[in-house]
């Protein structure tokens, strides 16, 4: 985590924090979008801006994000398997990807970023890599990870979605967002306040 150590579940009482990843399919970040906008939602998004969804929503996202209800990390700028490139390419992609986000959303991701290819992250690198962007790695483990390449399904919202929990999703499969207002309006836990990690945690 930003601080350091290891996180299964939030503090506090009554909180649930929603982190999508990638952001290959450009209707999908506009669903997810729109979503958060019409209801309030808070959700933290680690993309790659090398797909195109990140400079198509722009106009429907910036807003949210200057408000503080969508939150960008750093995910890398093309999604490399970490363990397989040099710690230069690390560098460059996280830099480049920084560069995108301060360009077309005028935010610094730092400290938040998140390894590709499912929380893999080399083995013996002092991090981060010299020369890259300041960040720490977000991994997690005991996460709630939504099978939402094939939508999600009411009964797995009411599971999942609970208070503490920590939720992990993709902003590449569009049958998750069209089925996500009637998971909240069922949600048995209507007082579930939905955060995103700065609101959480305390930049070191």
């Amino acid at each position: 985590m930003p601080g350091g150590g290891t996180l299964a579940a939030l503090p506090g009482n009554g909180d649930l924090l929603a982190l999508l990843d990638d952001g290959v399919n450009s209707d999908v970040v506009r669903l997810y979008t729109r979503f958060a906008q019409d209801t309030g939602v808070k959700l933290t998004y680690f993309v790659n801006g090398q797909y195109d969804s990140c400079t198509d929503n722009a106009a429907l996202l910036r807003p949210l994000v200057d408000s503080g209800q969508v939150q960008l990390g750093n995910h890398t700028w093309s999604h490399p398997d970490l363990t397989t490139v040099s710690k230069s390419r690390i560098a460059d992609e996280l830099n480049r990807n920084q560069r995108f986000l301060e360009a077309t959303y005028g935010v610094d991701a730092a400290p938040y970023f998140r390894p590709p290819t499912e929380n893999t992250m080399p083995p013996s690198i002092t991090w981060p890599p010299a020369s890259a962007t300041p960040c720490r790695p977000v991994v997690w483990l005991a996460v709630r990870f939504l099978a939402d390449h094939r939508g999600l399904h009411r009964a797995e919202g009411n599971q999942y979605f609970t208070p503490q929990a920590i939720v992990f999703g993709h902003l590449n499969y569009l049958p998750s967002p069209p089925r996500l207002p009637a998971t909240r309006q069922d949600h048995p836990e209507p007082n579930l306040r939905t955060v995103t990690l700065n609101d959480v945690f305390i930049k070191p």
